[in-house]
């Protein structure tokens, strides 16, 4: 019986426990139930409480209930077990016990192995399927994050230029399709810079680079955090600004930037003197409106601005009022 059924009890006529199988004896010593754990010769209906099917509390009650599945627990414990009676030659009852659906509960809580288990009983291996297809589950779940990460970083890097950090001329395309088709409006500004190329000759790429890294900072600097700053060429810089058309605003801001670009740069002990000519345009001045004509016209009023003598800001057309 120990081997056959290692949760199994054996009752008397009169209900005592007359014998019980190992594995629950070890569960009923953890939890104390007894006289110190031990079951043997104990009333079991003051042991144990039938839950379902309601109204069994003695012996008949146990035995006009043969072979139907019973609900019971540990009085004083917290643990289950779905049961199966049936009845002795002698009048009493044996009654074997299993954990149902909570048996992976059951296996942590009272640390049972395999040897608590029936050779037959195919709990354990489940229960190894089980663990695994949640390791498996749990790492699929983990990879995927990673997928994730990598994919959103593999994005990320696509919008931005590795040289400055801001976003590159994929990004500045996404992002203007969107407002263009959006209702906000919004301003393009065009920038250039003004004597990059005579910086690059004389001092090299890296003095250049730096150049571009600093003019990227000012840029970033003097946007808000919701507007775009793209580097759409070596030394071409482009600003979508959302929700600012009103010129005198626009027109200050584009001051603010040619000013602090202006300012002399310093690099490996050499001073770098560049500038910074502006195109811009807002989108309400377009029926219908589109990407590339704003772009066209910000880079039309940008080398309007260089004509004019470099370091100045231009509006397409050549507004200065509010509009």
């Amino acid at each position: 019986m120990n081997q056959l059924m290692p949760m199994h009890l054996h009752l008397s006529a009169c209900g005592r426990i007359t014998a019980l199988g190992p594995t629950l004896a070890k569960i009923a010593a953890q939890a104390k139930i007894g006289a110190g754990g031990a079951l043997t010769g104990q009333d079991f209906f003051q042991l144990f409480d039938v839950r379902r099917p309601a109204g069994v509390t003695a012996m008949a009650d146990l035995s006009a209930r043969q072979g139907e599945r019973l609900h019971l627990g540990l009085r004083g414990g917290d643990v289950a077990f779905r049961g199966l009676a049936m009845a002795d030659v002698s009048g009493g009852i044996v009654l074997n016990l299993s954990f149902g659906i909570g048996v992976a509960e059951a296996v942590r809580a009272h640390a049972l192995t395999n040897a608590d288990f029936a050779a037959t009983d195919l709990t354990v291996e489940l229960l190894y399927l089980a663990e695994v297809k949640r390791t498996v589950l749990g790492e699929l779940q983990r990879l995927n994050q990673r997928l994730q990460g990598a994919k959103i970083q593999a994005e990320e890097q696509a919008l931005t230029d590795t040289l400055t950090g801001l976003r590159n001329r994929r990004a500045l395309d996404l992002r203007l399709a969107q407002a263009v088709a959006g209702a906000a409006p919004f301003a393009l500004l065009r920038l250039d810079l003004d004597r990059f190329k005579a910086v690059n000759d004389t001092l090299g790429h890296a003095a250049g680079d730096h150049i571009l890294r600093m003019v990227a900072q000012i840029l970033l600097a003097e946007t808000r955090s919701g507007d775009l700053v793209a580097r759409v060429g070596g030394d071409e810089f482009v600003i979508l600004l959302p929700d600012l058309i009103r010129m005198p605003r626009l027109i200050a801001v584009a001051n603010r930037i040619v000013a602090a670009i202006a300012r002399p740069v310093e690099f490996e002990g050499h001073i770098c003197q560049i500038g910074a000519s502006v195109g811009l345009t807002v989108s309400t001045l377009y029926a219908p409106l589109t990407g590339d004509a704003m772009l066209q016209d910000a880079d039309t009023a940008l080398y309007a601005a260089k004509r004019d003598g470099r370091g100045r800001v231009m509006a397409f057309p050549d507004l200065v009022q509010e509009r």
